[in-house]
Order: structure tokens, then sequence, then C-alpha cells
């Protein structure tokens, strides 16, 4: 019994050990007969690219092949191009408007002594008297004329003599030599110089002034809190590209770096504004801003416009082009949104491109700096609430400019030419303070806004041939104050703004808005009153037409000059060029957003 059960059990152990062993060999088999076919497919394969290769491909399996490539790259390239097109536009977004406007001006220039051809009587008087033993000239006649008549005769006479005199003459000579002459003496020559010098009323027409502005905005997000923004322009006259006028004694035609853009100039495209702005500094309501700065079409003058706040500095004091830098910081809305600025500009470069190095070194000018304070001071959906205080240090008697002068200022000769001259100014003349404070509001479909400012000069005892700091050539500087107001409604009927705004200036009233959007001259510099209405209709989502008057009063000479004492315009003062007593301007508008 025992050996059948021993035999049972190895008969079982050795058929165990059997399976194993019929298993590899089942899958040994398999693996060889997968191989095998592998090989068969394989070997397949290279016959037929044998077969390829020794038969070349027809003409019409290129074209196909080629076809097939085309439509492949053109569905690639209409899935990429969006994809690319999108990272662009991310990168760099750009906006832009067009503007076409009709201006039509119709006003009267005030009566007036010219003062450039008493100075030129007084230069041929002073070299009369050189050429005639010190003989004073006297008139061949009653006729007041007839005294220039003996003072032509006389340079005639020795014209050689004369083109050296007045080639070497300066204005500093000029003014030692009248004050040379005892006050009656200068009494008399005032008397027979001046009648023949007197400038009748005179009525000033352009019936049709056609402009045409573009302006291209860019604005990209380089990084996180770190922006660049800027704006191209042009702003040009229909027919006229020259891009330098004929000084016509009004600030807007003289081509200063303030105002490339906000007057007329040319076709060159420009860069009005470019910027870069680091905001949350430190994760704090700190930011930084340098470049040439949005400091145009600042509150309350985009109301007028139908549009959005388009510079920082209140436009009643500031509406002029300066590079510079800005330091904020925004206090959100544990201070209602306020937002407390430090800026500072240069508006004129005395160490390049003004001949400094030819000068000694106590004739070369100090750089024109402007610092101050923009201060957004309360901030809501109705109500805003902005200050502007600000200092111009160092002002000069002008700025680096283009411009064909008609007139040589210190002879008052007839210049020669007429050329195109760079502009240089040959003294820093005092300081400038200017301060507003303007509150917007919004109350249902009426929008108004208030604003005051004034103004405080601070002179050097420097004149020039155009005169000191508020100051005529032949006076003592002294300092002056002026004030302003300026106020505005409109009511919005759906896409129909209709509106109306005054402001006032005193008389000795000064500000930097040179490059306001005025054809005539800033009516925020005005020494006067100015009166203007608007209608503003919205045309589908990006167009807009505009319609406006405006009625300038001018009371005193030299609005929108530093240089120069202003004088009553209705008693018929002396002046160097024409100067408006009144002007209405209709404007005709049409713009196109894109």
């Amino acid at each position: 019994m025992r050996t059948l059960t021993r035999v049972a059990v190895a008969a079982a152990a050795a058929a165990l050990l059997a399976v194993p062993a019929r298993a590899q060999e089942t899958q040994n088999s398999v693996q060889a007969a997968a191989t095998e076919a592998a090989l068969r497919l394989q070997v397949e394969q290279l016959e037929q690219q044998l077969a390829a290769l020794k038969t070349p491909p027809t003409l019409a399996a290129l074209r196909d092949k080629l076809a097939a490539q085309e439509t492949a790259q053109q569905e690639q390239e209409a899935r990429i191009e969006p994809l690319e097109r999108k990272a662009a536009l991310d990168r760099i977004n750009f906006t832009g408007e067009i503007r076409i406007a009709s201006d039509t001006l119709n006003g009267t220039q005030a009566p007036y002594f010219d003062g450039l051809k008493l100075q030129k009587g007084i230069v041929d008087s002073m070299f009369f008297m050189m050429t005639n033993q010190g003989a004073f000239p006297t008139p061949a006649s009653a006729d007041p004329s007839s005294i220039y008549a003996v003072l032509d005769n006389n340079v005639a006479a020795h014209y050689a003599d004369y083109l050296l005199f007045t080639s070497r003459l300066t204005f500093a000579d000029l003014k030692a030599a009248m004050a040379q002459f005892p006050a009656a003496q200068q009494a008399a020559m005032m008397q027979m110089l001046m009648p023949a010098t007197l400038r009748a009323e005179q009525d000033y027409t352009n019936n049709i002034l056609y402009t045409t502005r573009i302006r291209v905005n860019m604005k990209t997000d380089l990084a996180k809190g770190l922006s660049f923004s800027g704006r191209l322009a042009m702003y040009k006259a229909w027919g006229d590209s020259a891009g330098v006028q004929v000084f016509n004694g009004q600030p807007t035609s003289i081509n200063i770096d303030g105002t490339t853009i906000g007057v007329p100039n040319s076709d060159i495209v420009r860069v009005d504004r470019a910027y870069f702005d680091w905001n949350q500094i430190g994760g704090t309501g700190l930011y930084l801003s340098v470049g040439r700065r949005p400091s145009t079409g600042g509150p309350p003058t985009e109301m007028r416009e139908g549009r959005l706040r388009g510079g920082t500095p209140l436009g009643h004091v500031v509406d002029y082009q300066f590079d510079g830098v800005t330091v904020g910081y925004a206090f959100g809305d544990k201070m209602k949104n306020a937002i407390w600025r430090f800026c500072y500009g240069l508006g004129y470069e005395s160490g390049f491109g003004s001949g400094d190095q030819l000068k000694a070194p106590g004739d070369r000018l100090k750089d024109v700096h402007f610092g101050g304070l923009n201060l957004d001071l309360y901030s809501t959906d109705t109500t805003f609430v902005q200050a502007t205080v600000l200092r111009a240090m160092r002002v000069t008697d002008g700025f680096n400019s283009l411009v064909v002068m008609p007139v040589d200022p210190v002879t008052g000769n007839a210049a020669p030419g007429p050329a195109v001259m760079r502009f240089t100014p040959s003294s820093n003349i005092g300081d400038i303070d200017l301060a507003a404070l303007a509150i917007e509001r919004t109350e249902g479909p009426v929008k108004w806004f208030g604003s005051v400012a004034g103004m405080w000069s601070h002179p050097e005892d420097i004149t020039t041939p155009f005169g000191g700091l508020l100051t005529d050539p032949f006076s003592v500087p002294e300092s002056h104050d002026a004030w302003s107001v300026y106020t505005g409604l409109r009511y919005d009927f759906g896409q129909t703004q209709v509106g109306a705004e005054f402001n006032r200036g005193s008389r000795y009233w000064f500000n930097f808005t040179h490059a306001a959007d005025e054809i005539l001259l800033s009516k925020l510099q005005t020494r006067g009153n100015v009166y203007e209405v608007y209608v503003n209709q919205q045309i589908g989502k990006y167009g807009q037409l505009r319609v406006s008057g405006l009625q300038y009063d001018y009371e005193y000479s030299g609005s929108g000059w530093h240089l120069g004492a202003p004088k009553r315009l209705d008693e018929t003062p002396m002046l160097g060029f024409p100067t408006y007593k009144d002007m209405f301007n209709l404007r005709v508008a049409f713009g196109v957003r894109f």
C-alpha cells in the first residue's frame, strides 16, 4: 500500500513539472511565428520601396503631393495667424482719431502806435546826430511823416556807415544811449516821432481755414505694474506744410517745443507723448512716470470736447507739452480716490543747441525748470476736485524755436529775407508762480464746473528788445499778480451735448496754455472775456460733429505773453505788432475715432 502511494505521488509531481515546460514550448512557438510575420512584412515594405525607387513618380503625382503640402501649410497658417495677431495686439494696443475742422475768423485790430517803427526812428535819430555833429533832427514840414523822410535821406547819404552802425548796435547800447538823453529831450523826440507811427483800427477776416489733425495712441503693458504710453500726432493747415510761420505778434505764430502739436504746424508726424509708468511700487500706491508728459487737455477742458480727462494738470493753468517726471501716490478708497503728485519738467535746455559754448561764462543762460503739485483731492462718480500749484523757475525771454522774423527787434528795420531762423532766448528774466482749484460735478444729464486761478511774477532786473517779465523794454521790472476765472455748463440730450463756457483774465494774467485747442490763441490766456457756446453730436459709436462759437473781447494787450507790460486797448497804446480788440471764431469740426 505504501509502495502504491509513493508511486502516485511521484507521478503527480512529474505531471506538475511537465505543465510549465509545455507552456514554455507553446509561448516560444508563438513568438517565433510573430517574429517571422514581422520579418515578412519588413521584406514586403522594402520590396515596395525598391519598386518605387525604380519607378519615378509621374508629374501628376508630384502635383498632387505639392498641392496637399500647400493645403496643409495654409491650414496651419490660418490657425497660427490669429494667435500671432492677438499676441501683437496684446503687446501694443493702438487707437487713434482724425479730425477735419473749418474755422472762420472775424475781428478787429485795435488802433495803436507802432513801437517798432518808433524804435527805428530813435535808432535813425541817433545815427543822424552821429553824422551831423550832434545836431538834433527836425521835421521838414508840418507833416508828421516828414521827420522820417529826413532820417531816411540821411541814411541814404551815409549808407555804408549806417550798415556798420546798425550791425554793431545791441539792445544794451540802445538802452544806454537813451538813458543819456535828458528827460526833456526824450519827450521832444517822442513827440516828434510818434504821430507818424499811428495805425488805425482795422478789420480782420479769414473766411475759411481748414485743418487736419491725426492722433495715434499707443499703450502696452511691459510687466506687472510697468507700462508704456505714447501718442504720435500731425496737425496741419490745408495748403501749408512749411512748419514755420511769419511772426505776427501772437504766441501761436512761433514754433516752440510746447506747441508743436497744439498749433497747426506741418505734415510731419511728431511725438506728442512718450512715457512709462511704474505703478504700485513695493505693493503700495506709490508710482513713477517719466518721459514726454500727458500735460495737455487736462480738466476741466475735456467737458466741452465730450471726452474723458486728457491730461494731468488743470487745463486752466497748464496746456503745454513738456518733458519731465511725476512721482505720485494713489490713496484709493480710504481718501475718496485721491492722488497726490509731484511733477517736474524742463522748459528750456541751455546747454544744447543754443551756442552757449560760444559765450563767456557770465553770459550763459540757466535752464528753465518747472516744479509743482497736481492734487486730485476728491474723486467720485459725480464729483471731482483738483488743485494745481507750480513754479516756473528762471524763465527766459522766449524758448528755442523756429520763426520767420519780419523785423529786427533792435533796429526796427525790416529783417533780410524772409528767412527761417532759430530763435534762442537771451536772458533769464525771473520766476512765475501759478495756482488753480477746480471742481467738476455731474447731476444727471447736467455737467458743470468752476475753476479759479492766480499768477504771481518775480522778475529779475533785466529787459530785452521784447521787454522784461511783464515789463516794457525801457522800464524797470516790477512784481505783479493776476487772477482768472473759468466756468462752464453742459446738458446731454442722449447723443447730443449742448454747452456754454465763460472765462475772464485780469490785466497781468498769464499761464502756460499755449497748446490749447484754439486756432487764434488759447482762450484761457485772454486778458479780458471769452464766451463760448457749442453743440456736440455723436454719430454712431465713433464719430462726432462739433459746432462751436467763441467770442474774444480783449481789454489789454499781450495776451499769452509774459514779455511786455499789458496796455489798455481802448487807449491807443504803443505796441510792437497789431493786436486784436475782439474776435469771433466759428468752428465746424468732424472727428472719427478708430
